[in-house]
Parts: C-alpha cells; sequence; structure tokens
C-alpha cells in the first residue's frame, strides 16, 4: 500500500503546486502575455506531476523499460499493440452500433457525413486514442501497476490502478471568469475541477463502466506482463469514441437515456454490461496466447504466494 500512496501524493503535491503557484504565476505573466488562467493552472500542475512521477519512479526502482511495461522487443512490442487495437475497435464498435440503432444518440446538427469528414475523424480519432491510451497507460499499468505488485501482488494492483483510472476521468475541466480572478483564484480552480465528486450518484454508471474498463486492461497487463496489449486496447476504445462524440450527441427524449451517463453521454450502464461481455473474451484471448508462451514478458512480478489472476 506504500507504493499506492505515493502515486497518491503526486496528485495531491500537483494540486498543491497549483494552488500556491497558479496566481502568481498568472499575475507575472499575464501583463506580457495572452495568459487563460484555466491553461496555466493545469499546465502548472501537469508540469509538477510530470516532475514527480521522474523523482518516484526512480525511488521505487520504476526507471526501466520492464518496469514502465516496454519489456517486450519493440518488433513485438508493436505487434502486440496492433492486435491490441484491431481488438479494441472490434469490440467497441458493436456498442457503438447499439447506441445508434436505439437512437441513444443522434447526428449532430448540420454535420454532413462526407468522405473529407470521415478521414478528419478517423485520423483524429486514432492519433487521439493512442496520446491518450501511451500516458495513461505507461503511468497506470506500467509504473504505478508494477511499483503496488511487487508490494502486494497482481489482485490488489489491478484494484486500485483501476480505481485511480476511473476517478482521474472525473477531473473536470473548470474556468473562472477573468473579472473574478483574485489570490484565492487557484483554490477555486482546484474545487472546480473536482466538483463532480460533490455528487457521487451523479456519477456512479460511469464510474462503475471506468473502473471495469480499468479492471480489464489490469488484468491484460498481469497476464502479459508489458503494456502494449493494454496500450492497443486503450487506443481502439477512445479511437471510436472520439469518432462518436464528434459525428452524434445524445438524444435527451429516448427512454432508455439513462442506459448512457450524464457525464459524458457514452460511459454508463450499458458500456459497464458490454465490458462485462467483452472482458470474458478478451481475457481469455490473452490467456490461451500467454498459455503458449505468446507475447509474454517475465516482468518479475509474480510471487509464489500470489493467487492466480481469474479468468
Amino acid at each position: 500500500m506504500r507504493a499506492f500512496l505515493w502515486f497518491i501524493g503526486l496528485f495531491v503535491a500537483g494540486f498543491a503546486v497549483m494552488a500556491l503557484l497558479a496566481w502568481p504565476a498568472y499575475e507575472w505573466l499575464s501583463p506580457h502575455f495572452d495568459v487563460k488562467f484555466h491553461r496555466l493552472a493545469n499546465r502548472i500542475g501537469q508540469l509538477s506531476l510530470l516532475i514527480g512521477i521522474v523523482l518516484v519512479a526512480r525511488r521505487l526502482a520504476l526507471a526501466d523499460r520492464t518496469s514502465l511495461g516496454f519489456g517486450l522487443p519493440r518488433a513485438a512490442f508493436l505487434r502486440e499493440l496492433a492486435r491490441g487495437l484491431a481488438l479494441g475497435v472490434a469490440t467497441m464498435l458493436p456498442v457503438a452500433f447499439v447506441m445508434t440503432g436505439l437512437d441513444l444518440r443522434e447526428l449532430r446538427a448540420g454535420i454532413t457525413l462526407d468522405a473529407a469528414l470521415w478521414a478528419g475523424l478517423i485520423a483524429g480519432g486514432l492519433a487521439t486514442g493512442l496520446a491518450v491510451a501511451f500516458i495513461e497507460e505507461t503511468f497506470l499499468r506500467g509504473a504505478m501497476h508494477t511499483a503496488i505488485a511487487r508490494e502486494s501482488g497482481h489482485r490488489i494492483a489491478i484494484v486500485l490502478t483501476a480505481l485511480l483510472y476511473s476517478a482521474v476521468h472525473f477531473v473536470g475541466r473548470f474556468r473562472i471568469p477573468v473579472e473574478e480572478l483574485g489570490p484565492d483564484s487557484g483554490l477555486r480552480h482546484i474545487a472546480g475541477t473536482l466538483a463532480a465528486f460533490a455528487d457521487p450518484l451523479g456519477i456512479l454508471d460511469a464510474f462503475l463502466a471506468l473502473a471495469a474498463v480499468g479492471v480489464l486492461l489490469g488484468v491484460v497487463r498481469a497476464r502479459t506482463g508489458h503494456i502494449a496489449g493494454c496500450i492497443g486496447l486503450h487506443a481502439g476504445w477512445v479511437w471510436v469514441i472520439s469518432v462518436l462524440r464528434e459525428t452524434s450527441v445524445p438524444d435527451e427524449s429516448n427512454p432508455l437515456r439513462f442506459l448512457l451517463s450524464s457525464f459524458d453521454g457514452v460511459v454508463g450502464w450499458l458500456v459497464l454490461g458490454w465490458t462485462l461481455v467483452i472482458g470474458v473474451i478478451i481475457v481469455r484471448f490473452y490467456g490461451r496466447r500467454t498459455a503458449a508462451g505468446i507475447g509474454r514478458v517475465d516482468d518479475g512480478l509474480t510471487r509464489p504466494t500470489d493467487p492466480p489472476v481469474a479468468g
């Protein structure tokens, strides 16, 4: 549990630095540059988090390829990533079709689905998916999973990384009007970005769906010993969701609207149920491959006292 607390401490420290430095930095820079307070505050928090990750990685002996989840040779890693990407798209498209088939989401007003638009959406969605997946999986299923698993085993690592993975999605975007900025703006910015947690029942469906996705990715990480498949799966899911969000919006009048969360209009009870279904398929897929010695890395984490990962 100490390893997990180190990572939680990184987020606490990042928010603290943001609260302390965002307003002074804004006062210093705004007379000379066109600076938006919310962007500056977020960049300060991100920079402090990045510095903290580097320091913690060294302290916890995570600054090597295998610990970060990149233990496969490059060519094999890319093959596993591509395989995961295809599997991610294949398993997300059906639920996207269900959403549109049940009229849970409707086409955005004024949008024309021509070839040029599709090309841009597909390219942009892929780029977004790969960027998001690479960053999040390196941190969560790479460094964090390794640190916790060394100390407490895979099961605890899977659960804790999944909970944090879900939680960070609700750190929302928040803006303070320019005329209301002042010395306490850093604290008010933090309160605004964490506002979703003040109504836990309002985000319960999305939180559980994202946590289930996190558990699934954690099981893949534990079985394979690397994060190539996790990056591919994650990127494939984000790719489809990105295109879905850019082309459609929830139909608020649909009686089945409750199946999609109010958080983002995609994840929710429907995605939670679908994740449980595809979870069985994906875990068995990677289980058979690793049992045959395909795409597996000995990451040194499995201990004799650890129970086998279910699935």
